[in-house]
């Protein structure tokens, strides 16, 4: 399906990724900006939050296990914050357990990806996610 995605789907995009493993921030950004994706990085909570605030992206992309400030404490902070409290928040993370889907769903991310990355999975995996994010749907290019 992958070469079903045309490779400007994203262009135009704004994108925050927050992960503190460096190997799986690289993977996830050069997919995401081989899309056409703008790409800004952090590697904590903390540092992903001033970027949201700062750039407003369309969707983020958090891991959830990091130092400093992990993603639970990011989606709260994004959903304390009138101001960018509707932006689409997208977990990952690569120690699924037992409702930590739902979990993640009931506490206001819009969904979940598991790692490890692959260009393929990634963008499938995306594309499906993003198709059922009302403010993000329309704007897809497939």
């Amino acid at each position: 399906m992958t070469s079903q995605i045309p490779m400007d789907m994203l262009e135009g995009w704004d994108i925050v990724l927050v992960d503190d493993e460096p190997d799986s921030l690289k993977v996830a950004e050069i997919i995401l900006i081989e899309y056409g994706a703008s790409v800004y990085t952090a590697c904590d909570g903390n540092q992903g939050l001033r970027l949201v605030k700062a750039v407003k992206p369309r969707f983020v992309i958090s891991d959830m296990s990091m130092p400093v400030m992990d993603g639970w404490g990011l989606i709260s902070a994004i959903k304390a914050d009138d101001a960018i409290a509707h932006t689409p928040v997208i977990a990952l993370t690569a120690h699924a357990m037992l409702g930590d889907k739902e979990r993640a769903l009931n506490v206001g991310f819009h969904s979940y990806l598991t790692k490890p990355l692959t260009v393929e999975k990634f963008m499938e995996d995306l594309v499906q996610l993003l198709s059922n994010i009302p403010e993000l749907a329309e704007h897809i290019r497939v």
